[in-house]
């Protein structure tokens, strides 16, 4: 079973992106950063956030879903807000999304948030509403029950540092995947969780028996030549038996974002 986990950028990189997932075809996508505008049949829209101005794929969650046919789409909103098109509003959703190959069957699932609750009335004040989707499958071929958990963590404008919130989010997230799990289940856990590698979030989840890939298998950041910025890391897979992990790779080619895949073959 091929397990991917992308923080989409909104679909500013759409075509290279859903190029790379129709050859990929992995599993199961853990897909953050979505854009789902069912009000409007516009391509693209422009999010606006004081001087943080990005180009927006209006229907990104319609494209993804197109790109995997054969998967089941599940869309998880954190927050409706406002894009723009020129002067003009237009309602938006944004979130994450999770896509699961339609062999595998959805046994249980969580819907839920890390951090605030789901705010109707605009994206809100920084740090934003973030939510974090579970599910538990059955993969037929391995004769298991799988869980796969992940979220969007919370962006404070200060930086990655440890906080409170960040805290809470990291025990709300172990909830969540707990929730849908039963005793012996292989777990997974990922997302782009917005922390440094050295973060209590994952001392959180570390300590809950989660081994973490990323930083353990040498890796120099979860991020592509797109991102400019300072401070390489952000995604994060866990997983609760390393005996399972049959290969764990950060994909740096193709770019399709400005945050690098993480998949991981069990």
């Amino acid at each position: 079973m091929i397990v991917m986990c992308l923080n989409g950028w909104g679909g500013k990189l759409h075509e290279p992106l859903t190029a790379y997932l129709s050859s990929v075809r992995p599993d199961v996508l853990c897909l953050q950063e979505v854009v789902h505008s069912p009000e409007t049949d516009r391509a693209w829209l422009t999010y606006r956030d004081g001087d943080h101005v990005l180009p927006q794929r209006v229907n990104f969650f319609q494209d993804v879903s197109a790109a995997l046919p054969d998967h089941v789409a599940i869309f998880c909103p954190a927050a409706r807000g406002t894009l723009w098109d020129g002067d003009a509003p237009v309602p938006s959703e944004w979130g994450l999304a999770t896509f699961v190959r339609k062999s595998l069957p959805v046994i249980a699932q969580a819907q839920g948030f890390v951090h605030k609750s789901f705010s109707p009335h605009g994206y809100g004040d920084h740090p934003r509403s973030r939510a974090a989707h579970a599910i538990r499958i059955f993969d037929y071929a391995a004769d298991r029950p799988v869980c796969i958990t992940h979220m969007h963590g919370l962006r404070d404008l200060r930086g990655k540092m440890d906080t409170p919130e960040r805290s809470e989010q990291a025990r709300r997230l172990a909830a969540l995947s707990a929730q849908v799990s039963e005793t012996g289940d292989l777990q997974v856990i990922c997302g782009d969780f917005n922390v440094e590698p050295g973060s209590e979030t994952l001392s959180v989840l570390k300590q809950g028996g989660f081994a973490e890939l990323v930083t353990a298998g040498g890796q120099a950041g979860t991020r592509t030549s797109h991102y400019q910025r300072p401070g390489r890391y952000a995604d994060y897979m866990l997983i609760n038996r390393l005996d399972a992990v049959r290969r764990f790779e950060v994909v740096r080619d193709p770019e399709v974002s400005d945050h690098c895949p993480l998949v991981l073959e069990i």
